[in-house]
């Protein structure tokens, strides 16, 4: 016993070792960090704590790139699998205790601009649910228990069978209406170059259907250069900078319908960017036979249904395309545990 005590006075951090884990899969200090939550030179220092400690190196550090070593290769796989038994260990332990209702995970723009402003609609049909309402960075697999319901942003050819489709995603600048009835004008994209743009900071590329470049050079300006930029992590601060009249924002629709019909934001243009992608509800396989999960993922899809019949009445178009929220897939999707619709709470995500 005392030999064992020893050892494990011997062990690295586990922040350390999670670190490690995170660095080693995704082969990126940068995209590991932001994983996380931590800076890029936090994991940075913890990875070479725990090199100094082992006294090995772990990574290559080569230019704009990051490999194993071949002890690191070695490593990883050992870490690897007992973080996952760990992990597994407080799911077993987290879900004997768990409190009943549902909890969905989706991106804290999703939540907080689309979903939350519509559960007063659930709780009235359903009272008696609780819904916890997740965003969180962290890559779950859908089958560990975590979570019952997942939306997700993904390519339609992506996404898993049976999949609930809510809708698609349309980008169009959107401003204040002060903005708009300034003293410069706002009819035609290039009248982009005399106001400031807002942008989602994305240094990796990984959302390119966001960034500006992409709508300007479909509606024919390329080479616009603005008046100015402002720059945020985090889609929701973009959002409030464009409601305060901070500049113009990349709108997503039908995420910022609501804001469009109440007035906080106009769309001056009639033209629009069309995203490759879509929102899907996803349901856990060992929950999809719930009867409160497959009512919340009916009435996702209702209220998908609804947003785009107020679009456009004529066509439903961007409707759902199931009335079933099961799932057989254990495909991965982002989890932690949130507060129920009586006060919901968000948190991570930057999208």
């Amino acid at each position: 016993m005392e030999r064992m005590h020893k050892s494990l006075r011997r062990l690295p951090s586990l922040d350390f070792l999670r670190g490690f884990e995170a660095a080693g899969r995704r082969l990126s200090f940068t995209l590991a960090a932001e994983e996380l939550f931590l800076t890029q030179s936090a994991l940075s220092r913890q990875i070479k704590a725990l090199e100094d400690a082992l006294g090995v190196a772990l990574f290559e550090r080569r230019h704009r790139a990051l490999a194993l070593t071949p002890i690191g290769v070695a490593f990883h796989r050992e870490v690897t699998g007992l973080l996952e038994s760990l992990a597994m260990a407080a799911d077993r332990t987290s879900g004997a205790v768990r409190a009943p209702g549902l909890t969905l995970s989706t991106t804290v723009s999703f939540a907080s601009l689309w979903v939350i402003p519509r559960l007063a609609s659930f709780r009235a049909r359903h009272p008696d649910v609780e819904v916890y309402v997740s965003a969180d960075d962290r890559v779950v697999d859908l089958a560990r228990g975590d979570v019952d319901v997942a939306v997700r942003y993904l390519p339609d050819a992506s996404a898993p069978e049976h999949a609930v489709r809510l809708f698609g995603e349309r980008m169009t600048p959107v401003a204040s209406p002060k903005i708009v009835r300034g003293g410069r004008s706002l009819r035609t994209p290039a009248d982009l170059a005399h106001h400031v743009l807002l942008h989602l900071d994305d240094p990796d590329g990984r959302t390119p259907w966001l960034d500006w470049r992409s709508w300007l050079t479909s509606n024919g300006q390329p080479g616009l250069k603005p008046a100015g930029a402002l720059r945020f992590r985090i889609y929701d601060q973009v959002v409030q900078a464009a409601v305060g009249g901070q500049g113009v924002a990349l709108g997503r629709l039908p995420m910022l319908s609501e804001h469009l019909r109440d007035g906080r934001l106009v769309a001056p243009f009639v033209r629009k960017y069309d995203s490759a992608r879509g929102y899907f509800a996803l349901t856990a396989p060992q929950v999809q036979d719930r009867a409160d999960v497959g009512a919340f993922v009916r009435w996702l899809a209702d209220e998908a249904a609804r947003e785009a019949a107020r679009a456009d009445p004529s066509s439903r178009r961007n409707g759902t395309v199931a009335r079933t929220g099961n799932v057989n897939s254990a495909r991965g999707t982002r989890a932690g545990r949130g507060t129920s619709t009586r006060s919901p709470r968000v948190k991570g995500d930057r999208h």
